[in-house]
């Protein structure tokens, strides 16, 4: 049994995060590396990896090194020292599917006929098992259970009758079904690669001679670089000292098909990254400022459950006037993810996290904006924290939908049995959580809060840009 779960929050799980690096001039990446997947940690704290080559040396060398953990835990300076190389791919995992073990772990790196392959992923397919039972009938042997080896196998088994490996990746493409941002290194080539749909984010930069791939653009910023660019949906690029940056878009859809995660811009991302040209941080301030128009209520103070909710809270206080506020101290030295205190104890896992501050709330009238409410197992502590540091009245406001499906595309929101929201009225999650009123962001507000329509709202509406598997086969790869 994968008891993973009971140590996670009452929040959908994130993503994964990747980041590549090939510097031109043959000067070692391994430490940009580790300072982008540092700006990714927020997307998966369970393990991390880095995988680098040197592309004048034998080619096909690999050094590689991961762990589970954080970034800053599993690498030291002596380890970073011991990653020589010019090119490579890291990642940082939270899982989907597979296990929480250190073999799941990414990057991925295959010896095979025509060389080596460094692969990290973000995303997850929705005909995995069935291409790993084909491939495992053709004699695979797959060391992991995660459906990124997958991936691998289907770009080598390509590669064998490509001309080049951009070629495979495009080849695999047609094969796998689902979400995917995969960042990919070759013996001399650093290839980036997203689903047709745009599920996960994936942008290029560039710093001096150094071209970088990675899951957000915070990461480029955070390392000094600059934004070149995201990669289109459904394309292919290739970086290389011969080529600069090559593109193939024959893979790409009509925008009007494409159907990108809107919990990015929600939840998952930071606020200060740019996905596909619309800021985070604009995205969730206008899903404050609607959740004001379409649910206003008379109050005091405005106050965000950190961090994710924050912003919103921000937009609500710019269209209501009511004054923003910080409500919560949260501890900075727990991760998203963290050992619960056993059930004889008497601490709360959330206020291990969290603690009202008095002084801010007793007697007033508080509207708390969180981002989301899937079991709703810590909402109601929440709530039952504020009032028991005085607040007269707390106001729920959600600056999402209701989670009333789950998601088949890389985050994880459990089955709909599971769900708060599944065949209950706001009504009646209301009295479940004990807020004296409660509103979430209405389904029509989604495509205006990124001023887009090519979006995937799947979790909230039931209607996914591609057909879903007949069964809910998340986790089958734990068994």
């Amino acid at each position: 049994m994968d008891i993973s779960y009971l140590q996670k929050d009452d929040k959908p799980g994130e993503e994964c995060g990747v980041f590549g690096a090939y510097n031109f001039d043959g000067e070692d990446v391994s430490s940009t590396i580790y300072y982008g997947l540092l700006a990714l940690q927020h997307r998966g704290q369970e393990s991390c990896g880095i995988a680098v080559s040197d592309t004048k040396g034998p080619k096909g060398k690999v050094s590689s090194y991961k762990d589970m953990g954080l970034v800053n835990e599993v690498f030291e300076a002596h380890t970073l020292d011991g990653l020589k190389g010019d090119i490579g791919v890291g990642h940082v995992r939270y899982s989907t599917a597979g296990s929480s073990v250190r073999e799941n772990a990414q990057p991925l790196v295959l010896n095979y006929v025509k060389g080596t392959l460094g692969l990290a992923h973000n995303g997850n397919l929705i005909n995995a098992l069935e291409l790993r039972e084909k491939l495992a009938y053709t004699g695979a042997i797959f060391q992991t259970t995660i459906d990124s080896e997958v991936i691998a196998y289907c770009i080598a088994r390509e590669r064998l009758n490509s001309k080049s490996v951009e070629e495979a990746v495009g080849r695999a493409m047609k094969q796998i079904l689902g979400a995917y941002s995969l960042v990919i290194m070759s013996p001399r080539k650093l290839i980036g690669a997203r689903d047709p749909y745009g599920f996960r984010p994936l942008c290029i930069g560039k710093r001096d001679n150094t071209y970088i791939l990675a899951s957000e653009s915070c990461a480029l910023d955070t390392i000094g670089a600059e934004f070149v660019r995201d990669v289109l949906p459904g394309e292919i690029v290739t970086i290389s000292p011969e080529y600069g940056i090559l593109s193939d878009t024959s893979n790409c859809l009509p925008e009007d098909k494409v159907g990108r995660c809107v919990f990015e811009y929600i939840y998952f991302a930071r606020p200060d990254s740019i996905i596909d040209g619309v800021s985070v941080y604009h995205s969730r301030i206008m899903a404050g400022k609607y959740l004001a128009m379409d649910d206003p209520v008379d109050a005091d103070l405005v106050v965000g459950v950190p961090e994710s909710g924050n912003c919103a809270a921000m937009g609500y206080s710019m269209q209501s006037g009511i004054p923003y506020g910080i409500a919560f101290m949260k501890n900075a030295y727990v991760g998203r993810t963290f050992i619960k205190p056993k059930q004889k104890n008497r601490e709360s896992s959330v206020q291990v996290k969290l603690n009202p501050i008095r002084e801010a709330v007793e007697g007033k009238r508080i509207i708390m904006i969180d981002d989301s409410i899937v079991r709703g197992t810590t909402s109601d502590r929440i709530v039952r924290m504020l009032r028991e540091a005085g607040a007269k009245e707390v106001h729920m406001r959600v600056s999402s939908p209701p989670f009333l499906w789950p998601c088949y595309f890389g985050t994880d929101v459990p089955a709909r049995d599971q769900l708060i929201a599944y065949n209950r009225s706001v009504e009646e999650i209301r009295r479940i959580i004990g807020s004296d009123s409660l509103g979430y962001l209405r389904q029509e507000r989604l495509s205006q809060i990124v001023n887009r329509k090519g979006i995937c709202t799947g979790c909230f509406t039931g209607k996914y840009p591609l057909d879903p598997p007949k069964e809910d086969i998340r986790g089958e790869f734990d068994k």
